[in-house]
């Protein structure tokens, strides 16, 4: 799963961003299925993403079926981390990584 932010290099609300986001992004630098990226807008387009004001912030999803979904939560480290573990079952990414563990040790 990715979150993306289009910005412009001159926008004021996106310099205002730019720490919160950088934070994020070392928060998450390590995560096995969250990646935070950010995109000049001004040099950059993406085909059937419509960015209408900067920052604008989308979420692309690993899951088939799902469209890109508009972010439109709060813009602190807090708020993006709530949305972003909302998204994941780590529950699930959890008693994945447990069976992969008991696989290693049914080997033996």
């Amino acid at each position: 799963d990715v979150l993306v932010e289009f910005y412009a290099p001159w926008c004021g609300h996106c310099k205002q961003l730019a720490s919160i986001y950088d934070e994020l992004g070392e928060k998450y630098k390590d995560h096995a299925s969250i990646v935070i990226a950010k995109m000049d807008s001004t040099a950059n387009e993406v085909a059937d993403v419509t960015v209408r004001g900067f920052p604008t912030i989308k979420f692309f999803t690993k899951e088939s079926g799902r469209k890109v979904g508009d972010y439109s939560g709060g813009r602190t480290l807090e708020d993006f981390v709530a949305f972003l573990e909302g998204t994941h079952d780590t529950e699930a990414e959890d008693d994945k990584a447990d069976e992969d563990d008991d696989a290693a040790h049914d080997e033996l």
